[in-house]
């Protein structure tokens, strides 16, 4: 359900009034001469945009594994082994049954003593104590930045948000179908879904491989609020 925005003219008509100008109605949105937003890699293809962000994925100390829905599971047992296993957190999404991990997180993972928790929304307290202490969080981008690097993730309530932010490693399936070329499109997807009534996720997250901050004498630190390591891997699904 949308939200409803009520006596927006009386308050912005107050506004205007105390600031002595006329109140301003039916505004038309202006038509620039430049819109580089829109020209920055506009005419790459699907592997032009995978490129580029491999490129921007040596930038912020990210790794990219790049494979298909038949060898994919195999490739998430290598990052997983190279994160050290032990626990994974994940969310309940179809999306992993869809892309044929069920029989590797199901049946392998606990064979290889590999803990798996899968978010589960009738336990809030016990969701965010498995996050704290999982050593792996993995997720799925529903869009991602290849310009910036960035995944964008909807949370949820089978799809907390702590999954990506507590555990010390992240891995995000990243489908290939939904590398765009940078935030431009992110948020005009969004901004469509929202005008079609299109239930959108109260909490959006825009992670750009592990933290990172640099508030500090400019000092890049790494896994101050957040995953110390992270790796996309890249699904060729189309």
């Amino acid at each position: 359900m949308k939200g409803i925005i009520e006596n927006r003219d009386t308050f912005l008509n107050k506004i205007a009034h105390q600031l002595g100008r006329t109140p301003t109605k039916n505004i038309e949105q202006p038509i620039w001469q430049y819109q580089p937003q829109d020209h920055v890699l506009k005419d790459a293809t699907q592997d032009e945009l995978v490129a580029v962000l491999q490129e921007q994925c040596l930038n912020i100390n990210t790794n990219v594994v790049i494979t298909n829905t038949a060898n994919l599971a195999d490739a998430l047992q290598t990052v997983v082994d190279s994160f050290g296993g032990r626990s994974v957190i994940t969310w309940k999404d179809e999306r992993f049954q869809k892309y044929g991990l069920s029989q590797l997180m199901n049946e392998q993972w606990p064979q290889a003593n590999i803990d798996l928790y899968v978010w589960n929304s009738a336990q809030p307290e016990e969701n965010i104590i498995q996050a704290e202490k999982a050593n792996i969080g993995m997720t799925i981008s529903e869009m991602t930045l290849a310009e910036s690097g960035t995944a964008v993730l909807f949370s949820d309530k089978d799809k907390g948000r702590s999954v990506s932010f507590l555990p010390e490693k992240s891995i995000i399936l990243i489908p290939k179908s939904t590398i765009v070329p940078r935030m431009t499109q992110a948020a005009r997807w969004i901004r469509e879904k929202m005008h079609s009534g299109e239930k959108v996720a109260s909490c959006i997250n825009f992670i750009t491989g592990p933290s990172n901050s640099a508030d500090i004498e400019m000092i890049l630190v790494i896994g101050v609020h957040g995953p110390i390591k992270a790796t996309y891997i890249v699904i060729e699904d189309q």
